[in-house]
């Protein structure tokens, strides 16, 4: 897709991930961090307003480039790797992950 359309609070979190631009058809969102990095844009939910945001979009490849290529504001998906590495380093004793070995 070449811009994501949306009024889903998860797909906004997600979607940055994906680096399209994202319109958002609410006029308020819990969700700012998408707005404030500029990675979303809040268009309301008026058929007019979604069409000509995102027809700018579509004419306006400097545009279009300036509000895909930014940060993702949620984070780089590495939450898992910098956990697994701190409990790595602070833990005193081995944590085995093998969960079919027998119980004592």
């Amino acid at each position: 897709s070449f811009l994501i359309i949306t009024d889903s609070g998860g797909v906004q979190e997600e979607a940055p991930s994906l680096g399209k631009p994202i319109l958002v058809m609410r006029d308020v969102t819990e969700r700012m961090e998408g707005v404030e990095a500029g990675t979303a844009k809040l268009v309301g939910a008026k058929r007019v307003a979604i069409a000509e945001t995102a027809k700018s979009l579509l004419n306006d490849l400097v545009k279009y480039k300036n509000m895909s290529a930014l940060d993702n504001p949620y984070g780089k998906g590495s939450a898992s790797s910098i956990i697994r590495s701190i409990l790595t380093r602070k833990s005193t004793t081995p944590v085995s992950l093998n969960r079919n070995r027998p119980r004592a």
